[in-house]
């Protein structure tokens, strides 16, 4: 009997001890798997996405040739570009209005198609060939469309090779951005120019323009590499880059090309023209023959007249 009485009093604290212990149990999410803490993810450390890695990589410049232009984050991009042909608004053109300054091989190249190297200076002061009346043309001149061409010694073609003159030496028409410290200014005929080492240079936009040496500047030194060319038995010029310098008073001084003055090279400028069976080779308003002279290349101003 006592048996009996302690099971029931043990029956009787289970139905009592159950509901609690079901009422204590953590509710179970709706598909029955156990809920896993909330902080799992949001607690730790986060790391980035790869698809945010990829847009947060730092662009850099494009290297196509011909365009070195940085872009600068958050604002226009500003390219610098030291080939271009053209002034942008948002370009910055060492070379701009179609100047090409390439040095190639030693020689410098100038795009000849552009029509914009226009310098309002006074051209009465250019160069013109100079009669030497000093001396008489044995030979009959070469008549051709009108025009006559004096010579005093024999055709003889070779072709136009530019001479080098050096680095410091530019045709007409290179442009620069700056003028060396070197430089000086020569004044002719209320026209002032910019001379350095042989060549000389007006004032043009955004920079200076080499134009023809102006007959009448006067300079007291000469590049070393000027050479001593024959006018006749008694002149002496002295010859650089294409232009012609008579000893005076205050230095050297720009005279026209003497006609029969003979030359071993040519500045880069010129062109072949061809006049029936010769071919002279003209720089400026200069005519040039070639021909030989023991045994070597030379080139010979030409004196031009109309044909009467």
């Amino acid at each position: 009997m006592r048996n009996i009485k302690i099971r029931l009093a043990s029956a009787a604290f289970v139905l009592l001890a159950v509901p609690g212990l079901l009422m204590a149990q953590p509710k179970r999410p709706s598909g029955g798997a156990a809920a896993k803490p909330a902080a799992s993810k949001a607690s730790g450390v986060s790391k980035p996405a790869a698809s945010s890695a990829k847009s947060s990589q730092i662009s850099r410049p494009s290297t196509t040739s011909g365009n070195t232009g940085i872009s600068k984050p958050g604002g226009d991009a500003r390219s610098v570009n030291n080939n271009s042909g053209n002034r942008g608004g948002n370009t910055v053109n060492n070379n701009s209005g179609n100047r090409t300054n390439n040095i190639n091989s030693g020689n410098v190249n100038i795009d000849k198609s552009r029509g914009d190297v226009n310098i309002n200076i006074d051209n009465s002061h250019n160069t013109t060939v100079v009669r030497n009346n000093n001396i008489h043309y044995n030979r009959p001149p070469y008549s051709y469309g009108g025009m006559r061409y004096y010579s005093f010694h024999p055709y003889y073609y070779h072709p136009y090779t530019p001479f080098y003159w050096g680095p410091v030496w530019h045709p007409w028409g290179f442009f620069v951005a700056a003028m060396a410290a070197t430089a000086i200014i020569v004044s002719v005929n209320n026209q002032q120019y910019h001379y350095d080492q042989g060549v000389y240079y007006v004032a043009s936009n955004g920079g200076y323009t080499v134009v023809q040496a102006p007959v009448g500047a006067t300079v007291t030194t000469l590049p070393p590499q000027s050479q001593t060319v024959v006018v006749n038995q008694t002149t002496n010029n002295y010859y650089y880059g294409g232009a012609y310098y008579e000893k005076s008073e205050k230095g050297y001084t720009v005279v026209p090309p003497t006609a029969g003055t003979i030359v071993e090279s040519l500045p880069e400028g010129g062109k072949e023209v061809k006049m029936g069976d010769i071919t002279y080779v003209k720089i400026g308003e200069t005519y040039y023959q070639p021909m030989q002279q023991n045994g070597k290349n030379v080139y010979e101003v030409v004196l031009v007249d109309t044909d009467k």
